[in-house]
Formats: C-alpha cells, sequence, structure tokens
C-alpha cells in the first residue's frame, strides 16, 4: 500500500510540473507524458465493453488482464502480450504495480470490484450502472469520499462528456425556460417477452468460469440465455437491473445534473405483471424531489419500451423518438437526447441567444480519468455524484418490485413501513462473496 501511494504521489507530482500553473484542482494546460508517467492499468472484464475501455485507455500501461471466460481474455491478450491474466478479479487487485482499474464486468459485480479496489488506493473507472442495488451505490459513494485524496473515480456514462449534454446544462441552469417543475425521461428498449428462468442444463461453454461469472449472485445452473451481451443478462434481476439500470445511466444524468437531484422524497413504479426473474417488458416510474436552493420541488417521469410521455409539445412527436428527455419549464419546454436541443415554443425562441458556456470542454471522457489519477484533477461523473444517481435510479426498480409507493429515508437507506423493500435495497451475497474486500 505504501509503495502505492509513493508512486501515485510521484504521478501527481510529475504531472504538476509538466502541467505548469496549477489553480485550484486544474491544470490550466496540457501535459505532455513521458513514458514513466504512464499509468499502469488493471483490466477487469477484458471482452465485450471491456474491448471498447481498453482501447480507450491504451494510452497507459496495460499490465493486468482479468475475464471470466479464457478464450474472450486471450483475444485481448494479443494485443497485450506482456500483462498478467486472470480469472478472479479479487487476485489482481493485489498486483503490486497497479495503479488503477477499469470495471467493464456484468452489474452484479460492478459494486465488489471497486470497493476491492478503492479500498487498496487504486483509482477506478467503473462502466455504468456502478451498482446492481441502492446499498452497493452508497457504499461506492462513501468508499469513494474516504478515499478521494488518493484515487481518482469515474462511471462509463460518455454521454456526460458531450458539448451537447454540457449546453443542455447550462440552458437549464441559466433559466432559459423559467423555473423546472417536471421532466420526463425515456427510453424505447423493451424487455423479455419470456421471462421465464430456463430448465434445461447445457454444459458450461469451454474456457467459462460459471461460478466466477455468477461471483455474489445465487448460483443457478449455465445457460446461453445469460450470455453473452448485456441486453440478456441485465434483463434478469440477479445480474441487471433492464433499462432503467443501464439507459437511466445515461439519459437520467442529464436531469440528475441540471437540476442539482440527490435523494427524492418518493417513489412510485408500475410496470407489466411483476416477473421474480426477469425485468418487466416496460416500467414506468416517478420519483418526487425536494426544493433545492432556488430551485422549486420536482417530479421526474422515467419511462420505458413502448410507455412514453403523456405530453404534447407544439410541433414535435415525441411518441416516435426512441429515446428523448424533456424538462417542463415555467416560460417554456426544452428537449433535448444525446444530439438535440430543442427550445419550445421555437416561434418565441427563434431570436434566443444561449448563455455563454461555462462547463468546460472536456478532455474526453477516458482522459477525464487519467488526467485526474495523476494529477488531482476533478471528475464530473465521479463515484459521488454517480453513486448517487445510480442509488437514485434502482429505487425505481425496488418500487416496482415491492408493488408499493415508497417513502426514503436515505439516513437510514429505509423505506419507513415497507420493510419487504429491505431485501431488494440491499441483497444478500453468495456464502464466500463480501462487498468490502
Amino acid at each position: 500500500m505504501k509503495r502505492r501511494t509513493n508512486r501515485r504521489r510521484f504521478l501527481r507530482n510529475a504531472g504538476l510540473a509538466g502541467a505548469g500553473l496549477w489553480v485550484g484542482a486544474r491544470a490550466t494546460t496540457a501535459r505532455g507524458r513521458s513514458p514513466n508517467e504512464k499509468l499502469n492499468i488493471g483490466i477487469i472484464g477484458s471482452s465485450g465493453r471491456g474491448r471498447a475501455n481498453t482501447k480507450s485507455v491504451s494510452s497507459e500501461n496495460i499490465v493486468a488482464l482479468c475475464d471470466v471466460d479464457e478464450k474472450r481474455m486471450a483475444e485481448e491478450a494479443k494485443k497485450h502480450p506482456n500483462a498478467k491474466k486472470y480469472i478472479d478479479w479479487r487476485k489482481l487487485v493485489d498486483q503490486k504495480d497497479l495503479d488503477a482499474v477499469v470495471v467493464s464486468t456484468t452489474d452484479h459485480t460492478h459494486a465488489p470490484a471497486c470497493v476491492w479496489a478503492m479500498n487498496r488506493g487504486l483509482s477506478v473507472y467503473c462502466e455504468k450502472p456502478l451498482a446492481h442495488s441502492p446499498y452497493e451505490a452508497r457504499v461506492m459513494q462513501e468508499t469513494y469520499l474516504k478515499h478521494k485524496d488518493k484515487l481518482a473515480t469515474q462511471m462509463g456514462t460518455q454521454i456526460h462528456a458531450t458539448d451537447n449534454y454540457r449546453r443542455l446544462v447550462e440552458l437549464v441552469q441559466s433559466g432559459a425556460i423559467g423555473p423546472v417543475r417536471e421532466v420526463h425521461v425515456w427510453c424505447g428498449r423493451e424487455g423479455l417477452k419470456d421471462g421465464e428462468r430456463p430448465t434445461d442444463t447445457p454444459p458450461v461453454p469451454e474456457g467459462l468460469h460459471w461460478d466466477l461469472w455468477l461471483g455474489p449472485a445465487p448460483f443457478r445452473p449455465y445457460h446461453p440465455r445469460y450470455l453473452p451481451g448485456c441486453t440478456t443478462w441485465e434483463q434478469w434481476w440477479d445480474f441487471g437491473n433492464g433499462c432503467l439500470g443501464d439507459m437511466g445511466s445515461h439519459l437520467i444524468d442529464l436531469p440528475f445534473w441540471a437540476l442539482k437531484l440527490r435523494d427524492p422524497l418518493t417513489i412510485e413504479a408500475e410496470g407489466t405483471p411483476l416477473r421474480q426473474e426477469t425485468y418487466p417488458q416496460w416500467l414506468v416510474v416517478h420519483w418526487e424531489h425536494p426544493a433545492r436552493g432556488d430551485m422549486p420541488p420536482l417530479t421526474l417521469h422515467w419511462y420505458d419500451g413502448i410507455q412514453r410521455p403523456k405530453l404534447e409539445v407544439p410541433g414535435h412527436d415525441i411518441a416516435s423518438w426512441h429515446k428523448g428527455i424533456v424538462f417542463v419549464g415555467d416560460d417554456g419546454i426544452l428537449l433535448g437526447d444525446y444530439g438535440k436541443k430543442i427550445l419550445v415554443p421555437e416561434e418565441k425562441y427563434k431570436d434566443f441567444q444561449a448563455p455563454e458556456p461555462w462547463i468546460d470542454k472536456s478532455l474526453g471522457h477516458h482522459q477525464e480519468w487519467i488526467h485526474a489519477a495523476k494529477t488531482g484533477a476533478p471528475t464530473l461523473c465521479n463515484f459521488d455524484y454517480s453513486g448517487k444517481l445510480v442509488e437514485h435510479n434502482l429505487l425505481g426498480t425496488v418500487a416496482f418490485r415491492v408493488g408499493k409507493k415508497l417513502t426514503w429515508d436515505p439516513k437510514a437507506m429505509k423505506a419507513p413501513g415497507v420493510p419487504e423493500a429491505d431485501r431488494y435495497i440491499r441483497p444478500e451475497y453468495r456464502e464466500g462473496w463480501t462487498l468490502d474486500g
């Protein structure tokens, strides 16, 4: 641990020396990097989404690879022949020369891998969503805050780094549509039509370590319905939280950021009939938020599958949009998605002058994290912010699974009067697995 701290101090001091003037926590100029300034990064989950994340951090030293599927890891190992190979991430995080890890596993193993890494002094980049339960999200947030002076964190929501999202945030916060009391967010991805657990038990493919893939989840026999892509395993409650868990991290991120949201007051949800194994075919969730400073109380609505807001927006058929966000202000409406920002009514805003940008252009989502890990600069999607975002979102699945409107006590992490929610707020881990390592 001491050796890691000394190496991190070296990297940060080298970063400051190369950056020139340092103001607060930010470098004012880009920093040239020499080979010995590079981070030593371990990749936890090297296939699938992990392959793209690895490519995005390949400016650094990839010194370790981990994947429970040996065949898929072997493909990535060809690009990084000097990296040590693991099938169990619990062993990788103890590799002595590591500075940081990138976690791109299934949702139900994000939190334990990240918490173990942070507790060992490692900076962490984690794919969205950070966690599989509200409790895990809270532990992720608290662990980061405990170590934040020593490491950098980032949740993998690349859209957070785009200019369009930043300009949308500025429009809302500058008052372009007046006070916002209502937001609608949707994504057209549907859940599984058949949500029953498979009854046949085909053999586990050669090279796949199924027990490690399950990790802290309850044991079940292998079946190809669960693998390999996220649109399969994320639909099963034991491994993911469907569209809300996944795409909510991208889409609810925008109002969460623009409207400075944190803990909701209440959560209510409805969907197709509850299935014990899988996310519903569609889900609708409503969160009520208190006033924040000079921002009024707000209701945030989520829709997925075939559902859309029952909202008339002059000149726009939002029901035809696959995904989108609508901010309803006292003075106007703002429509947005990954690439759109439209003020309505458009006649009213035809001569509107957008505010001078104040949110700086991103270095690039992965590069922000790399830079922060070396220099101590901030990341906008760190685990304090993103941990609270994911906790908020996953409370929507808790409300749906218990079938009741929840009042949320964030300090106690309880839904008073609904004790049956506890098992979904903090699910038990399978024997042999722990969150805090």
